[in-house]
């Protein structure tokens, strides 16, 4: 069965975006980087809320940029093609190899599981995360750990009452100090 993921970069006090909404602190060096396109490698579909459906949009046609290097052409190469599913109650069309979701959170991954596909389904978004994890679908935390303290902002883990133990699967230590982190939910 396809495991569910969900994978951001969050700074040491847990946000993924700061107060003010910034999230420069995240922008990935070479190395960091080529984590996420390996790791994007391993996804089958992505699941995205509106906010990171908009901010990943560059991507549907960054390869037109002079400027990119050779990562992030890799980068566009493998994110365009790959089978995107947008949840949004504002949006009414998106672009590229995206659809919106039909379906409520659970029934679109519960479809996605029995369908024949390989790679993950990568969950990407803080408000979707906290609700699948809600539910009780995410299989997999993974977290690149970058060393700022924030203050506030949007949190990595939702923040829900409900206790979820982890079993530590992989670590790595970047040169920029980045921290990555992934977790197993034990069922």
């Amino acid at each position: 069965m396809r495991s569910v993921t969900y994978s951001m970069g969050v700074s040491l006090d847990g946000y993924i975006v700061g107060p003010d909404g910034g999230f420069d602190w995240t922008a990935p060096d070479e190395e960091v980087f080529r984590s996420w396109i390996d790791e994007i490698r391993e996804v089958g579909v992505h699941l995205l809320g509106r906010r990171l459906y908009e901010t990943m949009l560059y991507w549907e046609t960054a390869d037109q940029d002079p400027s990119l290097d050779d990562s992030m052409l890799e980068w566009t190469a493998i994110w365009k093609p790959l089978p995107k599913v947008v949840f949004s109650t504002t949006l009414s069309a998106v672009q590229g190899n995206a659809r919106l979701a039909s379906g409520g959170l659970a029934e679109e991954i519960e479809r996605l599981r029995a369908e024949p596909g390989e790679g993950d389904i990568a969950i990407g978004g803080a408000t979707l995360a906290a609700e699948a994890a809600a539910l009780g679908l995410i299989d997999e935390y993974r977290a690149r750990v970058y060393p700022v303290l924030v203050g506030g902002g949007v949190p990595f883990f939702p923040q829900r009452e409900r206790r979820v133990d982890l079993e530590l699967v992989e670590t790595r230590t970047f040169s920029s100090r980045v921290v990555y982190l992934r977790y197993r939910v034990t069922r």
